[in-house]
């Protein structure tokens, strides 16, 4: 392995189709797709419009675990969906494989470490390489009364409009006068009906793995490592990776967004549009063994001529030229002049591969 070189991923969206939560939320909770869209949509203006203390991108899958308990979800059914649910990118498991050959390789996730056991048990990643969301539904009691009351919240926020975000948003008055009163009742929901319930205790002890707790795992295992963020590699697609591709970029490390929204692509110095894993096999082989301006190199020449030229890894990069002769991945450098339409690019691409209801999530 390549000394000091470290690669880290998110899972859902660089290495799997799905968003587990989402899913739960859909097959558990009744008007659970309609439920869990608003609840992240109003986790994006938290996390980032209202910059509310404490709150950390991601805090979606804190929030809706009341709602899981009240509709009787345990951690075997988690378990039991997630194995039955796996969709992973073409090429994932090769991909996994093959960096994990020449580096130490970790997963940081905001999901659920039901779904994370499942996909490494799909994948045979080590389960110890992974950070993610610790939750244990079974611990937690809910009495009659309050689960009653959860679902009568359920019927009310499921018929609450979608939130839209205005385009250059900076605080709450620049949203319309409908997104403000949606916005007024699930504050009253989250901070003061729910916690003033047993259950509420749900929402004071479980700490999702994102935003703030991404960036904390990467500074941990660089330095468990012993090394410096500038010999890390991570690889994120949504707001909860923000903090993490900041802190990497600032460390002179590559942050590479994959089929990223707004949120990633910003702060990214590399934009991945892909169906296939294979494309961050091929990034993170020259990073392991040449330099982070080789990689930026190739990106700028990118072609399935220069892929073959320039990878240290030719097998590998045969497999990508010969998996995506139809649809070549597409690579491109981030910077400001180009910025909103690598956004807009990474938005259809990301929705294509993952479908339009967890591709427009935040």
């Amino acid at each position: 392995m390549t000394e000091g070189r470290i690669f880290i991923s998110d899972c859902e969206g660089p290495i799997s189709k799905n968003d587990n939560a989402f899913e739960v939320a859909q097959a558990f909770i009744p008007g659970g797709d309609h439920f869990f869209s608003l609840i992240s949509r109003y986790d994006d203006v938290l996390a980032d419009i209202v910059k509310r203390p404490g709150y950390r991108a991601g805090n979606t899958l804190k929030l809706i675990t009341p709602f899981l308990k009240a509709y009787g979800v345990t951690n075997a059914q988690l378990i039991e969906y997630a194995s039955d649910n796996i969709v992973v990118l073409l090429g994932a498991k090769e991909m996994l494989h093959h960096i994990s050959s020449i580096l130490p390789s970790f997963i940081v996730s905001t999901s659920y470490e039901q779904y994370l056991c499942a996909l490494c048990a799909h994948m045979d990643f080590p389960l110890s390489k992974v950070y993610c969301t610790q939750l244990d539904l079974d611990r937690y009691e809910i009495p009659l009364n309050e689960a009653a009351r959860i679902q009568n919240l359920t019927d009310e926020l499921t018929s609450y409009p979608m939130i839209h975000i205005p385009d250059n948003a900076t605080s709450i008055q620049d949203f319309s006068e409908k997104d403000r009163v949606t916005i007024t009742k699930l504050d009253e929901v989250f901070w003061k009906t729910i916690p003033s319930m047993k259950c509420g205790r749900m929402l004071r002890e479980i700490t999702p793995m994102g935003g703030e707790e991404k960036a904390k795992a990467v500074m941990a295992i660089a330095s468990n490592l012993e090394s410096d963020l500038s010999e890390v590699v991570y690889v994120g697609d949504s707001i909860t990776d923000v903090q993490a591709l900041q802190l990497v970029k600032a460390g002179g490390g590559l942050a590479i967004s994959f089929n990223g929204n707004r949120y990633a692509v910003s702060n990214a110095e590399v934009a991945v549009f892909s169906d296939t894993a294979l494309i961050t096999a091929i990034l993170v082989d020259v990073f392991s063994r040449r330099k982070k301006k080789d990689v930026l190199e190739l990106v700028r020449s990118w072609s399935p001529r220069t892929v073959e030229k320039t990878s240290v890894n030719l097998s590998l990069a045969k497999a990508l030229v010969e998996k995506c002769l139809g649809r070549f991945p597409q690579v491109q450098v981030v910077d400001d002049p180009n910025l909103e339409e690598l956004i807009e690019e990474s938005n259809r691409f990301r929705i294509s591969v993952r479908g339009e209801a967890i591709g427009r999530l935040g």
